[in-house]
């Protein structure tokens, strides 16, 4: 790995301290020959170091207790639950797990049965205020189930908990979204904006969300992948598989932007979860 010179420090804090964001100074330290490795390193002991003052030291400590699945022995199955969910490809920073299997054809087709008549357009959280707002970045319709509503969704949260070994009641409800053709979702992060005014009334509910669950109900024709830009990864939304990203902090620096690419033609149906840090209510 390439030395983290005191010089480098300096300059990344004074970065910091006017006002640039994470994503580009990784883009001018790139640009300028660093390794993501190295970069990744420089920038996170910054963090560390200036935590408690300055620019950098606004950001809340990265968490240690984090919900995924157990890839010790580099498994290419996981019981969950009784299912046996296959493990199609994994990514260490962001954490990145994309599975194959997790839901069946008929599992797929009940949510889509049970959330088609109670669509509409979709919101996202807005940190303004801690309430909903449509948003133009997102053009898809949506809904949510309530935990446990019935027998399928209790079915799929018990598979859900188990195979990424949290809380059960840590995770907020489904949430089922149809994108139409033309229908997409802009890169965003899922975490809530602690310098958002809103974000204290929406962490009163269960804390910060620290991971997501994409499942693909209904693959389209064309178009539709989980795009990751900060690392170039996309996923193709192929039906009964999902893919899983965590973060350990509210902060660019986790590399979890990612959005729904355009759906070119047909339909994609997807089933997302969020993880919070404690129960969610």
């Amino acid at each position: 790995m390439q030395p983290i010179s005191p010089e480098l420090r300096e300059w990344i804090v004074a970065q910091l301290a006017a006002g640039h964001s994470v994503p580009a100074l990784r883009q001018s330290m790139h640009a300028a020959g660093w390794r993501d490795d190295a970069t990744d390193a420089a920038l996170a002991e910054v963090e560390r170091t200036t935590r408690g003052g300055g620019a950098a030291g606004t950001e809340a400590p990265a968490r240690t207790d984090m919900p995924g699945p157990n890839l010790e022995l580099s498994p290419l199955y996981l019981d969950a639950g009784g299912r046996r969910v296959q493990v199609v490809q994994t990514v260490k920073h962001p954490r990145i797990v994309v599975f194959g299997n997790l839901l069946s054809a008929e599992e797929c087709e009940a949510l889509i049965a049970a959330a088609r008549q109670r669509l509409s357009r979709s919101l996202t959280v807005e940190t303004k205020t801690g309430g909903e707002t449509l948003n133009v970045d997102r053009t898809s319709d949506g809904m949510f189930f309530e935990r446990g509503e019935n027998e399928v969704v209790q079915r799929i949260e018990a598979r859900i908990a188990t195979l990424l070994n949290w809380p059960l009641d840590f995770g907020e409800g489904l949430q089922i979204l149809r994108y139409s053709p033309g229908a997409q979702y802009r890169p965003h992060y899922d975490y809530f904006d602690p310098k958002e005014p809103g974000t204290p009334t929406i962490l009163r509910r269960g804390g910060q969300r620290v991971a997501t669950l994409v499942m693909y109900l209904q693959e389209p024709e064309q178009g539709g992948a989980t795009t990751f830009p900060d690392i170039g990864l996309e996923v193709a939304p192929v039906r009964g598989s999902a893919v899983f990203f965590s973060y350990d902090r509210a902060d660019p620096a986790t590399r979890t932007l990612h959005g729904g690419a355009p759906v070119l033609a047909g339909e994609k149906w997807v089933a997302t979860k969020w993880l919070r840090e404690r129960t969610f209510t």
